[in-house]
């Protein structure tokens, strides 16, 4: 009760402490912000969808923005004010360096001044003759502005048309117009026909034209043709533009180097020549017929920047070289006739060949398992001179999880030995013509073995064999697909205690048999997350994994022994694929509107009653829904008679329904802070008796797991620790009409031991 009360007088204290009125000085006032209401006397030909354009164009002109707000108190204001007396303190004066907001005051705003902006920005968008106004408002200490701008029909495009048509460049410039977005009827806008401009210079330069610059164009408006508001675009060259910017090249002479270095002196260097491209090294240092496959560019074919930009891309994608670097010199042209000519030179540094790496790491699992680890990792670079990688690494380590209550102890070390060969293209039996433009597949071998102790429950030793290919199709596209993948599990040192628990799961003891699994797998990521000024961002990731029919028809055409079996191994079948989606909104510099909705099913099949261990699907943790423990969530309805170690392998399925929305926003430098609510659950596709209410029926929507919380991150931009604070609004193995949590008792000890969960990850959730 104690604590209670001290709280709820702290936020009262902090709500008063807030208050900035008494620091603002007798002469000025606070400046509040602006309203904006823009109206039309012509609703036929201005629309309220055109108004509404209208009105967010010209929000960003309103200038200057007030002072923010965080629940209707000005926190930064008031840190400023506070940190700026004359013995502020320690306190104050770090409140005013990390979160402080100078005051913005009625007297910096110039209303005049922001009326004709707003009515620049309306002749640039075609609304001429357009009138405006404003009016201060507020009271006190406190003023805003109120704007009002009243627009009438804008004038729209009725003919666009190109000035001269005697120069190869303006032939060409006459074929890109036939693709452009300006048509009759569009409304006239200043950024329209800079963009026009852009595409134009940007098709010249992938046509030949390589000293072409966007400057050179100029569009002329003409309304005189008109009574009613309509207006022609004429389009031309500037007058003095020298000539070389005006012609075409094409690429005459192609040197490659292979192994360039700016600090070496030029050798007896060698010169190999493969489809008129010619490859100079002192040493062979890469294959010439191999690397010539990745060059786009070609002798006595127009200049193209798309093609030189393609090349690049697909050189630097072998990650063999640390720099590449593409230079054209122009050939000595003067007087000759079109084309002119120029020389491509290509210029590869390569990295180290070998390498060896120690790394001590801190790991943090998706279920929870923390510790540290050990890794090793040998490195040979370009080990066939053609671009292969071959990497061997081993790994040591020791996890404990950490999910709180009575789900902790189970402990784990973890040996393991993998390595990989990577061909920077693809390697098949039969010869494939390369078709991939962005970048070239990789094809990679992987070869790897693990042997894992969970102390005191059993041990489990595993061999992988993986043959794939993966490639980025563009810079938001990523596909991987593995043909051959296949996975062999030999558990052993069963406890008595893991022989109880599958004992009384016969489908888990099932799911820890099947010890082969067969089949490929292929994923698909369209990711712009990574897109730093872009507002609106998505992610969308789907992965499909099939195992067993090959071994099936194997084992039904040709099987003499044991059906369901191979090298005396039950192998497994089934089919599973998972979608996850994601979506985020900038909703200011650092303020982020993060949402995810993930779905994924397994269906077993065959020689399968269930999907084996590994590849079942678990709810709850940082990582899932916060607001449950780590696998403390489902099946379905279905609650053990206790939550511990036993339960966490009891507690997954088949099919998995998942949605997550978190609201992003800066606290101070690196600490950022999140508010966040999950749902979710996991369902199994049969009936298990040891599970009761797990198998996935049409009232799942009721049978959502919910969640709400809190989190603090220290973002470091490469480098994100989280903590989230999360408790269950929604429970859904209690009774039907009790899920629904009805008390939230924060100050009760009992209450927060049973549904306060922290978490703690490396890395932002999705």
């Amino acid at each position: 009760m104690r604590a209670k009360i001290f709280l709820q007088l702290l936020f009262i204290g902090l709500l008063s402490s807030c208050g900035v009125t008494k620091f603002i000085p007798e002469d000025e006032r606070l400046y509040t912000g602006a309203e904006l209401e823009v109206k039309t006397n012509d609703p036929e030909g201005v629309n309220n969808k055109a108004l509404k354009i209208i009105h967010t164009r010209l929000e960003d002109v309103i200038q200057p923005e007030p002072n923010g707000k965080f629940l209707g108190m000005r926190i930064g204001l008031w840190a400023y004010y506070k940190g700026s007396k004359e013995k502020p303190g320690f306190i104050n004066r770090f409140l005013k360096k990390k979160i402080g907001q100078e005051p913005v005051y009625f007297s910096q705003v110039n209303p005049s001044k922001t009326e004709e902006l707003l009515l620049n920005r309306l002749e640039n968008n075609g609304f001429f003759y357009a009138l405006s106004s404003s009016e201060s408002t507020g009271k006190g200490k406190f003023a805003g502005v109120e704007y009002t701008v009243e627009v009438s029909r804008p004038y729209r495009l009725e003919k666009y048309q190109l000035e001269g048509d005697s120069l190869t460049i303006q032939k060409e410039i006459a074929k890109i117009i036939e693709e452009t977005e300006l048509k009759p009827g569009v409304r006239f806008e200043l950024e329209a026909f800079k963009s026009e401009r852009l595409r134009l210079n940007d098709e010249l330069k992938k046509r030949g034209f390589y000293n072409f610059n966007a400057d050179y164009l100029i569009f002329e408006a003409d309304t005189n043709n008109y009574d009613e508001r309509k207006f022609d675009l004429f389009l031309r060259l500037k007058q003095d533009v020298a000539q070389k910017s005006i012609v075409p090249y094409e690429v005459k002479d192609i040197r490659v180097y292979p192994n360039y270095s700016v600090d070496e002196e030029k050798g007896n260097q060698d010169t190999t020549t493969i489809k008129d491209i010619d490859f100079i090294q002192d040493e062979l240092a890469f294959r010439p017929e191999l690397l010539e496959k990745y060059i786009l560019i070609k002798e006595e074919e127009a200049y193209s920047s798309e093609l030189s930009r393609l090349t690049t891309n697909r050189l630097s994608s072998i990650g063999n070289y640390r720099y590449v670097n593409l230079r054209y010199v122009e050939k000595d042209s003067i007087g000759t006739e079109e084309p002119w000519g120029l020389d491509a030179n290509i210029y590869l540094s390569p990295l180290k060949k070998r390498s060896l790496r120690a790394e001590l790491q801190g790991l943090s699992k998706s279920n929870n398992f923390i510790g540290p680890a050990v890794l090793l990792t040998y490195r040979n670079r370009n080990i066939f001179k053609g671009g292969e990688t071959f990497n061997i690494s081993a790994q040591f380590g020791y996890e404990t999880q950490i999910a709180g209550g009575d789900r902790t102890g189970l402990s784990t070390y973890d040996i393991g030995l993998k390595s990989d060969l990577i061909f920077p293209r693809v390697i098949f039996p039969v010869n494939i013509e390369e078709r991939f433009s962005y970048s070239v597949p990789k094809t990679k071998i992987s070869l790897g073995g693990e042997s894992l102790n969970r102390i005191g429950l059993y041990r489990s030793n595993s061999a992988t064999i993986s043959y794939g290919y993966y490639w980025n199709a563009n810079r938001f596209v990523y596909h991987e697909i593995n043909p051959i993948s296949l996975s062999v599990v030999s558990l052993s040192d069963t406890s008595p205690e893991f022989e109880e628990i599958l004992d009384d799961n016969p489908f888990l003891r099932r799911s820890f048999e099947q010890q082969f699994i067969a089949g490929l797998n292929y994923t698909f990521n369209y990711n712009q997350l990574g897109e730093q000024f872009r507002k609106h961002k998505i992610f969308a990731g789907t992965t499909v994994d099939v195992a067993g029919n090959l071994l099936n028809l194997m084992d039904n055409t040709f099987g003499k022994g044991e059906s369901g079996k191979v090298f005396g191994m039950e192998y497994a079948q089934y089919a599973r694929g998972d979608l996850d989606f994601r979506y985020h909104i900038k909703l200011g510099e650092e303020n982020v509107l993060a949402t995810r909705v993930f779905g994924g099913i397994g269906i077993p099949f065959g020689n399968s009653v269930s999907l084996p261990y590994v590849k079942q699907y678990s709810a709850g943790g940082p990582n899932s829904v916060r607001a449950f423990r780590i696998r403390s969530l489902g099946p379905g309805t279905y609650q053990p008679d206790s939550i511990n170690n036993q339960s966490y392998f009891d507690q997954t399925g088949d099919i998995r329904i998942e949605g997550n929305i978190e609201y992003r926003f800066p606290i101070v430098s690196y600490l950022k802070g999140a508010l966040f609510m999950d749902a979710g659950n996991v369902w199994l596709m049969n009936d298990n008796e040891a599970l009761p209410g797990g198998k996935f029926t049409s009232s799942w929507l009721r049978e959502l797991g919910v969640g709400a919380g809190f989190g603090l991150r220290v973002d470091i931009e490469f480098f994100v620790i989280r903590f989230d604070f999360a408790a269950p609004i929604r429970k859904p193995f209690l009774p039907e009409g009790e899920r629904w949590l009805k008390e939230f008792k924060v100050f009760d000890r009992d209450w927060r031991r049973e549904n306060l969960i922290f978490n703690f990850a490396i890395g932002y959730p999705f």
